[in-house]
């Protein structure tokens, strides 16, 4: 049996919303890479999951080479340095982008679920036609 946890379907795998999730994060307030981490699990998108660790970090990184976010090291007393991640001004006009992309997303998926509910619906009349014939 196909399990639905693991499956794109129950909407934990949202890879492309995690940029403007951490942008919206670092236009609150500065943070080192852990705690970006557990801000998204918190976020509405991710819904308490924690997010793949290295894959934050790889986007991070990509988002730092697009000077989207900047970073910096902060010494600790109690253990490794901690990269803080800021976000630039680039990073704050390209959250203001996802804006428009977020809103064309939303009517995208009101049209796709409508086309699914139908689509369903026909599916749930056919079985039960065939049901009611085998009857």
């Amino acid at each position: 049996m196909l399990d639905f946890n693991k499956c794109p379907c129950s909407g934990n795998n949202l890879d492309k919303l995690v940029q403007p999730t951490i942008l919206t994060i670092l236009a609150q307030e500065d943070l080192y890479g852990y705690k970006i981490v557990q801000r998204i699990a918190e976020s509405p998108m991710f819904k308490g999951h924690k997010p793949d660790g290295t894959g934050v970090y790889r986007t991070l990184k990509a988002m730092e080479q697009r000077g989207l976010v900047i970073s910096s090291r902060s010494l600790t007393d109690t253990g490794p340095a901690k990269i803080f991640y800021h976000i630039t001004k680039e990073g704050e006009e390209c959250l203001s982008h996802w804006i428009n992309t977020l809103e064309e997303y939303r009517q995208i998926i009101g049209m796709m679920l409508a086309e699914v509910h139908n689509v369903c619906a026909k599916i749930k009349r056919s079985t039960d036609n065939v049901n009611l014939t085998q009857d």
